[in-house]
């Protein structure tokens, strides 16, 4: 299944997203929530537009910086919407308290929610210089949440290897948000850059990834604004999706009986 992360058309209004994610032939949406933004926290609003564009909210991304009572009414949203899964930033280095919530409490929400809730890879970035901005931040920290969303900009940002970094948390991964590294910027179109994503999404489906896959591409490059631009970027990222995991076989099981046409 492939998504379109709704931060990569931030600045129109929630319907508009609907309408050029639809036109572009994606299968459903990201939805990125800020409170900011009011459209993104109506359930209401948000159930009537699915109906309308016949298009699903498949995951639920929250905002950085988020207290545990805005995760907890976030999660509660994504059920009443039907999305699948609820992905959550690393706290900051210092925020003890709600680091301790996310491992302590984040498993029995799970439970009461009958959902996914990730936690995504963390930006680069450090405090002195060496100290990492985010708590939950390593690939230990993620393995041990079970539940892992992966954003390879990121990966390439902190100048990581991707496909080792799968290899390791693939028996988690429940979501990824795709885009590339170009001049070290994160969120370019995943066919403009220099990670390996062709390898990258072959292997996921080589695998049988059993999640979805989210564009998550800045605005500018979509050329936001002008709607049959951003269509027509929006359907090239497709394109490269398509030919390096829509059209990859996967691996057969072993004892897996294969058909003659």
């Amino acid at each position: 299944m492939i998504l379109l992360s709704s931060e990569s058309l931030k600045g129109y209004g929630l319907n508009r997203i609907f309408e050029l994610t639809k036109a572009a032939e994606y299968d459903g949406i990201d939805l990125s929530v800020d409170f900011g933004e009011f459209d993104t926290c109506n359930a209401e609003y948000i159930k009537k537009l699915v109906q309308e564009y016949s298009l699903p909210v498949h995951a639920v991304s929250a905002p950085q910086q988020v207290a545990n009572k805005k995760i907890q009414d976030i999660v509660a949203m994504a059920k009443e919407i039907g999305a699948k899964v609820v992905i959550l930033q690393p706290p900051k280095i210092l925020e003890f308290k709600l680091t301790s919530w996310i491992k302590n409490d984040i498993p029995k929400l799970r439970e009461k929610y009958f959902m996914s809730i990730a936690l995504e890879n963390a930006p680069a970035g450090t405090l002195l210089g060496f100290i990492p901005e985010h708590a939950l931040g390593s690939a230990q920290d993620l393995k041990e949440f079970k539940h892992v969303c992966l954003d390879t900009a990121r990966i390439g940002e902190q100048r990581k290897d991707l496909m080792r970094a799968y290899t390791y948390l693939k028996q988690y991964l429940v979501h990824i948000h795709l885009s590339n590294l170009y001049h070290g910027k994160k969120y370019a179109p995943p066919q403009e850059g220099i990670m390996p994503l062709e390898s990258f999404l072959t292997k996921l489906k080589q695998d049988r990834y059993p999640g979805a896959i989210s564009m998550k591409i800045l605005p500018k490059h979509l050329h936001a604004g002008t709607d049959e631009e951003v269509i027509e970027e929006l359907k090239k990222a497709k394109k490269y999706y398509d030919k390096y995991y829509t059209a990859v076989q996967p691996t057969p099981v072993k004892g897996e009986e294969k058909t003659e046409e």
